[in-house]
């Protein structure tokens, strides 16, 4: 196939471009590099051999995505562009629903002008809320996200639901995503955060790294076993083959298809903390702070539809995830060097 990948230089993005070529799929990226690297283009070439073809084009730009479009017959599109930080979201609501919604709506709509109507959604966990039942399934109910980052995705979500059901030439995969950390194997991709990081991976690695004094734990007084929050953590690796296995669904026209990406396994804040220490042989310094606003205890897939229906199944365990982080952090002190 050939694959229009929005926001292909970001970290999910990028261990999907790789996975993708891998697979013999060819692509193209769209990106405005507004919270990602143009290198990280450079390393996803040099890992697959060969060339890719990018414009640095916002997805709000109907006229550069129309180049785009008339330049490249699509058979389908992997959608990763937007912003993503929940704090940020927080204080910049409006900037949030006007690029991830906004943009989608530009997107979509190109897309569907120039008779490109396959389309794999970059959602996320988030959009269960407070989940009513643990495991997650697919069928459990959305609830009320708590962010305006999250409400984006839902959101989207939703409007991607109803085009499908209007227009049932389109076929739509929506991917949630659980906690996706590490990098590739290699060494040469990998998490590339914009000042100080949201989530946890790349923190840690910051702290191993003396970037960061220590880690600060946001509360140790939940219902887990150790009273820190619990989570499905993802390789990324095994989260960009669930895009590629997630286009069999496609080529079996899906209709509208929702699969968790997850490994089914929670690890709390400590046992992530714990495993990175032992794994590499750094030390963590750690402080416990307050809980954050929002914050459940414990959130973790059931991914068995996926394994069911798509082949897919995640197979790195939190050592390699772990080890793979820190490779790529102590490779790459400073991510692409470009900040």
């Amino acid at each position: 196939m050939n694959i229009l990948v929005t926001g292909g230089t970001g970290y999910i993005g990028s261990h999907t471009l790789v996975e993708l070529n891998q697979a013999g799929h060819d692509t193209v990226v769209v990106d405005n590099l507004s919270n990602s690297s143009r290198r990280s283009l450079d390393r996803v070439e040099e890992l697959v051999g060969k060339r890719i073809p990018f414009y640095e084009v916002d997805i709000r730009d109907r006229q550069g995505l129309e180049r785009v479009m008339t330049q490249h017959r699509f058979d389908a599109c992997i959608h990763f562009a937007g912003l993503k930080a929940v704090g940020e979201s927080v204080e910049k609501p409006w900037e949030y629903y006007e690029n991830n919604i906004g943009g989608t709506l530009v997107l979509l709509d190109v897309m569907r002008r120039n008779g490109c109507k396959n389309l794999i959604f970059s959602s996320s966990a988030t959009v269960y809320g407070d989940p009513a039942v643990i495991p997650i399934t697919e069928t459990c109910p959305k609830g009320h996200c708590t962010n305006p980052y999250g409400q984006t995705k839902s959101m989207l979500e939703e409007i991607m639901m109803d085009m499908q059901k209007a227009d049932p030439e389109w076929n739509v995969v929506l991917l949630r995503y659980f906690n996706p950390i590490g990098a590739h194997p290699s060494g040469r991709i990998g998490e590339n955060p914009n000042g100080i990081p949201n989530n946890l991976m790349p923190y840690v690695t910051q702290v191993a790294v003396g970037k960061r004094p220590e880690l600060g734990v946001f509360g140790d007084d939940y219902d887990t076993p150790d009273g820190t929050g619990v989570r499905d953590y993802i390789h990324v690796v095994d989260l960009a083959k669930g895009h590629v296995a997630a286009l069999k669904a496609i080529e079996r026209r899906c209709g509208c298809a929702i699969y968790n990406l997850g490994t089914g396994q929670g690890y709390s804040v400590l046992q992530v903390v714990k495993t990175f220490e032992r794994v590499n042989q750094v030390p963590i310094p750690y402080r416990i702070k307050p809980r954050r606003a929002g914050d459940i205890a414990t959130c973790y897939s059931d991914p068995a539809k996926a394994e069911r229906e798509l082949g897919w199944k995640a197979q790195y365990g939190l050592e390699e995830m772990c080890r793979d982080a820190w490779n790529w952090q102590r490779n790459n002190p400073e991510g692409y060097g470009d900040r």
